[in-house]
């Protein structure tokens, strides 16, 4: 099993896609890449910690490739906004991918240099090396699925994942 760790937006999105992926045997929301030990969603969300609102996904490479992966996350969030995603504004938003080995790092480039010329502005996703890994609050975890009647979720995220199910359809779970 592998690890991958995503920043695109609000984690609740994100996690609900990867939740359905065959391959991936666990999603869990949080937080990566600050500079305070322990941090909390409201200290996140204040923008002063410098922590992406991440998910990480464990995923069996057999069946589901870490390319795979990256293509799902291009198609759930904007690669080119580095810290927006809809109304979600704040470096906490930022497009990122937190690479856990040198082959993640390579793989990364590589596929951004290979989708860059499909996207009609400047790919900004940052590439990081993974740090340190803060779940986020129980109440994050598995947010969309607990909770798909709440605005936030039945607005943005249901249409997302439409289309996320629509374009990927034979890699998730029936």
């Amino acid at each position: 099993m592998l690890v991958a760790t995503f920043g695109g937006g609000c984690f609740w999105c994100i996690d609900a896609a990867f939740r359905r992926v065959k391959g991936v045997s666990h999603v869990e929301s949080g937080y990566m890449g600050g500079h305070i030990d322990n941090p909390t969603y409201r200290a996140v969300c204040s923008g002063l910690t410098g922590h992406a609102e991440v998910v990480q996904i464990t995923f069996d490479e057999r069946v589901v490739s870490f390319e795979t992966l990256l293509e799902m996350l291009f198609v759930l969030h904007d690669p080119t906004q580095l810290n927006r995603q809809g109304n979600d504004v704040g470096t906490q938003y930022r497009s990122v991918v937190f690479y856990h080995s040198n082959e993640q790092k390579s793989q990364t480039l590589q596929f951004i240099e290979r989708v860059a010329p499909h996207f009609s502005e400047r790919i900004v996703t940052e590439l990081s090396e993974a740090g340190v890994f803060y779940s986020a609050e129980t109440y994050h975890q598995d947010y969309y699925n607990l909770n798909p009647e709440q605005g936030y979720c039945s607005v943005l995220i249901a249409p997302k994942l439409a289309k996320f199910s629509q374009h990927f359809a034979e890699l998730l779970n029936d």
